[in-house]
């Protein structure tokens, strides 16, 4: 197993503000030259939406966002409060949700949901 370093972190507020600033932070971390710069901002934006809309933090709860990268992978992390319910994951591209999860899942090399007592934190791999 590769090496895993942080590569940095930012707490957001559960509002959908937060979106364009969660996918700033990872074009600013990861740089321009970076080859899964786009597939990264573009699992980070799904992921950090699904958290200010669908979870506990949806009304200005915590969220944060991390991103971890080994010499073959960038691990994107979004943790928030939770939900009672698990979330969707749906090919039908004129359903009313699900989309976000379906593209995680068609572009990442694994992804995951982990919850314990503090909330949920979904994850996904990008190789490069």
């Amino acid at each position: 197993m590769a090496t895993e370093f942080l590569s940095g972190s930012l707490d957001l507020v559960g509002t959908e503000a937060s979106v364009p600033v969660a996918r700033a932070f990872v074009r600013a971390t990861l740089g321009a030259g970076h080859p899964a710069l786009d597939d990264v901002t573009l699992l980070a934006s799904e992921l950090t939406t699904n958290a200010v809309v669908h979870s506990n933090s949806r009304d200005g709860g915590p969220v944060r966002i991390t991103l971890a990268e080994t010499d073959q992978a960038i691990r994107v992390t979004v943790q928030d409060a939770g939900a009672d319910t698990l979330p969707i994951v749906s090919g039908d591209l004129s359903g009313e949700g699900g989309r976000g999860l379906f593209l995680v899942e068609q572009l990442s090399g694994h992804w995951g949901i982990d919850e314990d007592a503090t909330g949920r934190a979904v994850w996904c791999e990008v190789k490069f």
